[in-house]
């Protein structure tokens, strides 16, 4: 395993990127599940902002880890709310972290093949990509929901790599999620890089045995 290991670019064929707090701010992500729907909750149920979050925050947390979570279809069913069209409401608000854009065209042109990887939902990757394009810095994109796992789960990747075959001892994955780059780790990811800011918003997050940079930009 290289992870500890400066990048060597020479060494490297594919890069697995995350979406959501590595290329795109998880501000927005953070905004709308944190306050914007408890706020369309409790005007639903005749609650304030706060008690509607006291009230459906153990049923997020319950979920947490598993491919519910990260389903749009599931939390209009259990908060009986259009959670779709409240998020292409907001897609104004869906943006690139800093650098990040300019990592992607930098990317582009060194000869790797370069696939997203997310957890996001396809109807909430097809809204974002319409936003801001995304899917055009890729040669493929992927949702774990057509893997019937999470990233985190370890059923994940072999799952990814039979849909896309890649060396994974040739293989760079960037994520923010430190239960992801885990399950990455155990599958023989060789390169492996953790984001400290995903959330242009908030400080750095501590990302524990795995080395990282602030933004994808410094991978350069």
């Amino acid at each position: 395993m290289h992870t500890l290991a400066a990048l060597d670019w020479a060494k490297i064929d594919t890069v697995l990127l995350d979406m959501d707090g590595t290329l795109l701010d998880l501000r927005f992500d953070n905004w709308f599940w944190l306050e914007l729907i408890p706020s369309h909750y409790g005007a639903a149920n005749g609650m304030t902002s706060l008690e509607a979050w006291e009230a459906i925050r153990p049923t997020f947390l319950a979920t947490r880890g598993t491919i519910q979570w990260y389903c749009i279809d599931h939390w209009s069913d259990v908060l009986q709310l259009d959670i779709m069209g409240i998020k292409r409401a907001a897609q104004a608000q869906v943006g690139y972290l800093p650098g990040a854009e300019d990592f992607l065209l930098r990317l582009e042109i060194s000869g790797k093949r370069r696939v997203l990887v997310t957890n996001a939902h396809p109807k909430t990757l097809a809204l974002k990509d319409e936003q801001v394009g995304i899917s055009a810095y890729f040669d493929a994109c992927y949702s774990s929901h057509a893997f019937a796992a999470p990233k985190e789960d370890p059923a994940f990747w072999p799952r990814l790599q039979a849909a896309e075959p890649f060396d994974p001892q040739r293989t760079l994955f960037v994520d923010d999620s430190l239960s992801v780059l885990q399950a990455a780790h155990d599958f023989g990811i060789g390169w492996l890089r953790a984001i400290r800011r995903p959330d242009s918003a908030l400080p750095a997050q501590d990302t524990g045995r795995y080395p990282a940079v602030d933004r994808v930009a410094d991978l350069l």
